[in-house]
């Protein structure tokens, strides 16, 4: 019974330091683009940047964390995001959560579909551009100068994931997924 707790206070601990990794890499990595977004006043923060920073600092190994995935995936998603805007004449249009209408529900509805076969035909699997490509297709960033600063954001968290694991001695791939 003693060994059984102390095994399991062990695992306990095991995990609690590997939750303490991703933790404070997410936090470094957000404080630095939020300085950078501060700086500028553009909106190098957004929603789809958090489930990318778990990927990258949690999973650094898996395929979808790696540099292509997530450069190629973010890059589908605005791309898809835009190309649901236009086709519904949402273009020029702001946000508006709270009033859906057919033409919002049919943009997104292309655009998500758009994402999620890119991603698949390419190869180049990343669930959080999903995020992305609504954040894209609801108007909350649609502007060229939007898209750029979103692509942007996107580029300095991977570049950031790759230094700070690199740094830790973890063998982040430095554009495509490891062998398996």
């Amino acid at each position: 019974m003693i060994v059984q707790r102390r095994r399991a206070e062990r695992r306990a601990r095991s995990r609690t330091a590997a939750a303490l990794y991703p933790s404070a890499c997410a936090f470094a990595a957000m404080v630095l683009i939020a300085v950078v977004a501060m700086a500028t006043g553009e909106p190098f923060l957004f929603p789809s940047l958090g489930p990318t920073a778990f990927l990258l600092f949690a999973t650094p190994l898996q395929p979808t964390a790696c540099p292509r995935n997530t450069l190629l995936g973010h890059l589908i998603g605005v791309v898809a995001g835009a190309i649901g805007l236009a086709a519904f004449g949402l273009l020029d249009t702001g946000p508006d959560l709270t009033h859906i209408g057919w033409q919002r529900a049919g943009a997104t509805a292309v655009a998500l579909a758009l994402t999620c076969g890119g991603m698949t035909l390419l190869a180049v699997p990343h669930p959080p551009a999903g995020a992305t490509t609504l954040i894209v297709a609801l108007g909350l960033l649609h502007t060229p100068a939007q898209l750029l600063t979103v692509l942007a954001g996107v580029l300095m968290l991977t570049v950031l994931g790759a230094t700070i694991n690199r740094l830790a001695g973890i063998r982040y791939p430095l554009w495509r997924p490891a062998a398996a």
